[in-house]
């Protein structure tokens, strides 16, 4: 027997299995394989709320530079892209508060809990009287209710990705897992598309005076099925296995920060990411926002600007399981690797496509970038959950993705717009892009191969 609390079932076939964590045998696979699929549902469900509610800022951000700041210009959008930062700062936070909970009480309730915070937070934005009619207190609220977005978020990427990960058999867990990432390019889809159809059928001119609300407003239906969904399971295998040997961690940020190898991981998981944040934000959220500006309204309005959006999120969407698939069979280090070339090499070219302000050229540059970053996107956060024991893995993994997102994404659309606008290039993203990819190739070499291997417990 090992050492750690293995869960490895074939996701089709009703079987139990127990290991061993020292002494004592438990019976950690109680899940059967229809179990395990649900599990697999919820996330992938709870991560398209929770990306809907959290990505439909970006794809409206002009709008609300109008509304919420006042009269449109590149300064209210600058003060609309630090409401898009201040969220990211308010993720550490969140990643400390819920991953010491969901390391001290299960991972169910507190990742339902998150979506009706989120859900609530961007209902409310759409319901922000305008600064025509409060003044400077409508920026003051959009501050207020990106804070609980990111707080949100800071505990819904390592909590879903963990409950999935300690459900899913070992063969096929970054398969299984992959579905949540799924999930959030499908709710920047659903978002993208949903915003298109309104300007189609409303016109620029209502979404700028009352449609751009809709969008936030539908939070709210959204969200209940979330919950409803994330309520309705069992808190996993593994985390029950630690209750029951009664070996759940008293104070997990302790543990995960006075460990030398804990604190390894967290360095690993901060660097690794590097390329998320220009691969996610920039080529997907934000990408509406600088085809329109940076590019000239007259090359791209916001629906052509979001029809180019919604080509490349259809393209990871379908790419994403399949690279999954290949790094359950070939290992995470390949395909991290992989990825991480493409995006070195072909972020300059594309674009170059993408900045010509021809629609088609625009398109295949996005959907280019999209397919090399899609093996990244699908095996980052199996590898991250896969660093560190159940005891501490809520804790230690959020912490160290939330600062990750902090310096290489929560910044990307306040620091491309200035630096756009000083040195006049509308290539900077091209490099940011290329860097990041740089910086996570290095970190793939001090990574361990994590492949198959069962989840530790402690």
């Amino acid at each position: 027997m090992t050492t750690s609390d293995r869960l490895d079932i074939p996701a089709d076939r009703h079987e139990a299995s127990s290991e061993t964590t020292g002494a004592a045998a438990v019976d950690v696979a109680s899940a059967n394989g229809r179990v395990v699929r649900k599990a697999t549902i919820a996330g992938a469900v709870g991560s398209f709320v929770e990306w809907y509610d959290y990505g439909i800022y970006g794809l409206l951000v002009t709008y609300l530079a109008i509304n919420i700041m006042g009269e449109a210009g590149a300064g209210n959008l600058f003060l609309t892209n630090v409401g898009f930062l201040i969220s990211f700062i308010a993720r550490p936070f969140g990643s400390v508060i819920c991953g010491y909970l969901g390391d001290k009480l299960g991972r169910k309730g507190l990742l339902a809990t998150l979506l009706v915070l989120i859900s609530a937070a961007t209902a409310a934005i759409g319901l922000i009287p305008s600064h025509a009619v409060i003044g400077v207190a409508a920026p003051a609220l959009l501050v207020l209710f990106r804070v609980l977005q990111g707080f949100s978020a800071g505990g819904e990427v390592a909590g879903a990705m963990s409950f999935v990960g300690e459900y899913a058999p070992a063969a096929r867990r970054n398969y299984m897992m992959s579905f949540i990432a799924v999930g959030s390019f499908v709710a920047l889809m659903f978002g993208s598309a949903f915003s298109a159809v309104l300007i189609t059928t409303l016109g620029d001119a209502s979404m700028t005076s009352w449609a751009w609300r809709v969008p936030f407003l539908l939070a709210v239906p959204l969200g209940y099925v979330g919950f409803y969904i994330r309520r309705q399971l069992e808190e996993t295998p593994h985390f029950k296995a630690l209750r029951e040997q009664k070996t759940v961690a008293r104070n997990p940020l302790r543990e995960a920060f006075t460990s030398r190898r804990h604190l390894k991981a967290i360095a690993l998981t901060i660097f690794l990411p590097a390329l998320n944040g220009p691969g996610y934000y920039l080529l997907f959220v934000y990408m509406p926002t600088y085809l329109k500006t940076s590019l000239g309204a007259h090359n791209f309005s916001m629906l052509r600007a979001l029809t180019v959006t919604s080509f490349s999120l259809v393209a990871i969407a379908i790419c994403i399981p399949l690279m999954a698939r290949l790094s359950d069979r070939i290992g995470r280090k390949p395909v991290l690797t992989g990825s991480a070339i493409a995006m070195a090499v072909v972020s300059y070219p594309m674009f170059k496509l993408i900045t010509t302000g021809e629609f088609g050229l625009a398109c295949i540059g996005t959907i280019v970038l999209a397919i090399a970053f899609s093996g990244h996107a699908a095996v980052v956060h199996t590898t991250l959950a896969e660093m560190f024991p159940t005891s501490v893995r809520y804790s230690a993994y959020s912490i160290g993705f939330s600062i990750s997102t902090v310096i290489f994404g929560g910044s990307a659309p306040l620091v491309m717009t200035e630096l756009i606008k000083s040195t006049g290039s509308n290539l900077i993203p091209a490099f940011a892009s290329i860097i990041t990819a740089l910086i996570t190739l290095v970190t793939v070499a001090f990574l361990r191969e994590t492949k198959g291997e069962p989840l530790a417990a402690g």
